[in-house]
C-alpha cells in the first residue's frame, strides 16, 4: 500500500487519482518545495519486466525534452527499492474524455479552441522529431480554467528510432489507431495526425467515428471504411471544420496533413468568413485500373518459341520453258464485242435513261421511332439519298436517339431520290436550373416554378451564420441542365441557429465564463456583488439558469463574486467602574487603565489618576472586524478588573 508513504524521503503519496496500462498515478505533497504534484508510478508486476522499465523510463526522456505550456512537465525521475516513479506537474481538473461526456457534443468553437492547444502541444513534439502515438482524450487533460496540457509520452518514440508497429504488439488505443498502426506499418508524424482528427470528431459530435464488437472489428474500420460525416450529428459544424476532420483523417498518410504545424493553419482560419462555405474535402481518386502482369511459367516459353521458330526458305523451282502457243485470228471477236455494246445501249436507253431523265414520284417512308441506322436504310432501300448529319431536336414523346421527324415530311410525295433530312431526338426539353442559394425560400421555390421546376423539397436546417428561411444548398447544383417536369429539387434552408441549452456556470472563473458565452455566440451582461462564500472572480449567479433554452445571440447576466464584503472599524463605548477601598480613610490611590483596540496598545498606559472614592470611567474602543479589544484597571498596582471587548456583529 503506498498512501502515506514517502518517496525518496521527499514525495508524500496522498491519494490515487488515475491509472493505466502499465502504470498508477498519484496525488503526492513536495515535501521541499511545498507543492502538490502528480506522481507515476510502475505497477509492481511490471516492475522486474525489463521493456515496460525501459518503456517507462522513455516516457520521462520523451517529455522531459518537451518544454511547452500545453504539455505536462516532468519535475523528477527515479527508482527506490524497485519503485520506479516519474514526477510531474499536477493538473487540477479532469481528462478530455470525462469533459465530453460531462458536455459533449461541443459546440464547433470551443471545440477548435480546444484543439489549437492540444495541437500547439503536437508542434513543438513534433519539431522535436517525437511521435505521440498515442494521442486519445484520455491523455489529455483539461485544468478548471480551460487550460489544456497533453500527458503520457510512454510509447512515444523518436522518429529516429525504429517506427514500425509489430502486428502482434499494438501500442496505442484502438479508437483512436491510425492504418498504418493497426496493420503494423511505418508510424510517422502523420499517424499523429490520424488520431488528432478523431479527437476532433468525438469533440465535435460527442461519439467516436468507427465502433465495433471487437478491437479487430474497429481496427478493419480504420483500415477500410469511411467515416460518416460528423455533420451528421451536429449540424452547425461549418464544412470548414469537418475538412480538417476529413485531411487529418485521410486513409492514405500522403493526403494527412505534413504535421501539426500544417493542421494549426488551418484550425486558426476555420471559422473564417472565407473557409465557412468551402467545398468539401474529396481525395480525388485514381480511375486508372492497376493491371496485373501474368507470371510466364516455363512451358508457355517451349510453346511461343514453337509458335515462332523459324522454317527453311522454299528455294523456287525454276520456270519450265512454254511451247509456244499458235496464233489466231482476232477480227471473229472484235465483230462480237461492237454487238454487245449495241445491245447493252439498247437496253438502257429503254430501262435506265428514262428513269434518270424522268424520276417517278414516291411518298416518303415513315421512320418516325426509328434508331438513325435504321431509318437510313429504310430510305435509302425506298430509293431515297439521306443527309449525312441527323439535325437534334428535344421531344416530349420520342426517346432520346431515335428519329423524330423528316424534311420532307413523313408521307409528303416527292421525287425518287430526293434527300431526306432526318431529326433526332434528344429526349424532353432540358432546361437550366437556375441558382438560389442566397434567396429567400418563397422566392427561391417561385423562381423554380417559372423555369418549370415544380417538385420542390425544403429540408430545414439550423445554421448560426445564416438568417432564417434563406436557402443555403441546392441539390442538384446550380446550372445543370435538366428535364424540369422530371426532377425533384431539394432545397436546404436555415432555420436559424440550433437552442443552446445553458451550462451550470456558477463556481466558473470570469475568463471560463466568458470563453464559453463567447464560443456560443451569447452575450454577456455581467455585474459583480459581494459574497461570503462564493471566491472572488468566480461566478455566483446566472440568468437564464441551467438548463434553459437559448439562441446564439441572446444575452446573458452573470454576477460574478467581489469576495466578502470589507467591514468597517466600529467604536465600542464601555463604561468601567473603579472601587475605592482604602486601608485608612481618606488615603488617595493610584489608578492605572491600560486598554488594546486599533489605536492602543495594552502595553501603554491609557490614562492614570487618583481617587479617594469610588469613579466610574466611560472608554470609546475603535475595532477592526474580526478583533478584539481588551482592557485591565489597577489601583495601586493591583488589577481590580478587566474585560474582552468583541467586535459588533450587528449592521
Amino acid at each position: 500500500m503506498l498512501i502515506g508513504k514517502r518517496i525518496s524521503g521527499r514525495y508524500q503519496i496522498l491519494r490515487v487519482i488515475g491509472g493505466g496500462g502499465m502504470a498508477n498515478v498519484y496525488l503526492a505533497e513536495d515535501m521541499i518545495l511545498d507543492r502538490e504534484v502528480a506522481i507515476k508510478i510502475l505497477r509492481f508486476d511490471f516492475a522486474s519486466d525489463d521493456d515496460f522499465i525501459r518503456r517507462f523510463r522513455r516516457e520521462a526522456q520523451s517529455a522531459a525534452s518537451l518544454d511547452h505550456s500545453n504539455i505536462v512537465s516532468i519535475y523528477d525521475v527515479g527508482e527506490e527499492d524497485d519503485i520506479y516513479y516519474i514526477v510531474m506537474e499536477y493538473v487540477e481538473g479532469m481528462t478530455l474524455k470525462e469533459y465530453i461526456h460531462a458536455n459533449g457534443p461541443l459546440h464547433p468553437k470551443e471545440a477548435v479552441r480546444i484543439m489549437e492547444q492540444v495541437v500547439a502541444a503536437m508542434e513543438e513534439a513534433h519539431a522535436k522529431q517525437l511521435v505521440h502515438r498515442d494521442i486519445k482524450p484520455h491523455n489529455i487533460l483539461i485544468d478548471n480554467m480551460g487550460n489544456i496540457k497533453v500527458t503520457d509520452f510512454g510509447i512515444a518514440m523518436a522518429l529516429s528510432s525504429a517506427t514500425i508497429t509489430h502486428t502482434n504488439s499494438v501500442l496505442g488505443s484502438v479508437h483512436y489507431l491510425s492504418p498504418e498502426q493497426a496493420r503494423g506499418g511505418l508510424v510517422t508524424k502523420k499517424s499523429d495526425i490520424y488520431s488528432l482528427g478523431i479527437v476532433l470528431y468525438e469533440l465535435i459530435s460527442g461519439r467516436m467515428p468507427f465502433e465495433g464488437e471487437s478491437a479487430v472489428s474497429v481496427a478493419l474500420k480504420h483500415l477500410q471504411s469511411e467515416p460518416p460525416s460528423v455533420r451528421r450529428w451536429n449540424p452547425s459544424v461549418p464544412q470548414s471544420v469537418e475538412n480538417i476532420i476529413l485531411k487529418a483523417m485521410a486513409k492514405d498518410p500522403f493526403y494527412r496533413y505534413e504535421d501539426a504545424s500544417e493542421m494549426q493553419k488551418d484550425l486558426k482560419t476555420a471559422f473564417d468568413p472565407a473557409r465557412l462555405k468551402e467545398k468539401r474535402f474529396v481525395i480525388e481518386e485514381d480511375h486508372e485500373a492497376t493491371k496485373a502482369i501474368p507470371i510466364i511459367q516455363d512451358h508457355q516459353v517451349d510453346q511461343d518459341n514453337e509458335k515462332t521458330a523459324v522454317h527453311p526458305v522454299q528455294k523456287p523451282k525454276k520456270k519450265e520453258k512454254q511451247k509456244p502457243k499458235k496464233k489466231r485470228k482476232k477480227w471473229p471477236w472484235i465483230v462480237a464485242s461492237i454487238l454487245f455494246i449495241l445491245t447493252a445501249a439498247t437496253i438502257l436507253a429503254i430501262t435506265v435513261f428514262p428513269g434518270l431523265l424522268f424520276p417517278k414520284d414516291v411518298e416518303v417512308t415513315d421512320v418516325s421511332g426509328m434508331t438513325i441506322e435504321k431509318a437510313e436504310d429504310t430510305l435509302k432501300k425506298a430509293g431515297f439519298t439521306v443527309s449525312s448529319e441527323p439535325i437534334e431536336i428535344a421531344d416530349e414523346k420520342i426517346e432520346k436517339g431515335l428519329v423524330v421527324k423528316t424534311d420532307p415530311k413523313i408521307g409528303t410525295k416527292v421525287k425518287e431520290g430526293t434527300e431526306i433530312q432526318l431529326y433526332e431526338s434528344t429526349g424532353k426539353e432540358k432546361t437550366e436550373l437556375p441558382d438560389v442559394t442566397g434567396e429567400k425560400v418563397d422566392q427561391a421555390k417561385e423562381i423554380l416554378e417559372k423555369k418549370g421546376f415544380k417538385q420542390v423539397v425544403v429540408e430545414e436546417v439550423n445554421d448560426n451564420d445564416t438568417e432564417s428561411g434563406i436557402v443555403m444548398e441546392q441539390n442538384p447544383s446550380a446550372n445543370t441542365e435538366l428535364v424540369a417536369a422530371d426532377e425533384e429539387v431539394t432545397l436546404t434552408v436555415s432555420i436559424g441557429p440550433a437552442d443552446i441549452t445553458l451550462r451550470d456556470l456558477t463556481t466558473y472563473s470570469k475568463q471560463a465564463a466568458s470563453n464559453y458565452l463567447e464560443d456560443n455566440g451569447l452575450k454577456l451582461d455581467e455585474k459583480e456583488a459581494h459574497s461570503d462564500d462564493v471566491p472572488k472572480g468566480e461566478v455566483m449567479k446566472q440568468e437564464p439558469g441551467a438548463g434553459t433554452a437559448v439562441k446564439p445571440g441572446d444575452t446573458v447576466k452573470i454576477t460574478f463574486s467581489l469576495g466578502p464584503k470589507e467591514k468597517p472599524a466600529k467604536t465600542v463605548t464601555e463604561k468601567i467602574a473603579i472601587p475605592y477601598e482604602p486601608e485608612t480613610e481618606g488615603q488617595e490611590m493610584n489608578v492605572q487603565i491600560s486598554i488594546d483596540d486599533a489605536e492602543h496598545s495594552i502595553s501603554d498606559s491609557y490614562e492614570s489618576f487618583k481617587i479617594t472614592a469610588p469613579t466610574e470611567r466611560t472608554i470609546k474602543f475603535k475595532i477592526e472586524p474580526g478583533q478584539k479589544g481588551y482592557y485591565q484597571v489597577t489601583v495601586d498596582d493591583k488589577v481590580v478588573s478587566s474585560k474582552t471587548i468583541e467586535y459588533p456583529d450587528d449592521e
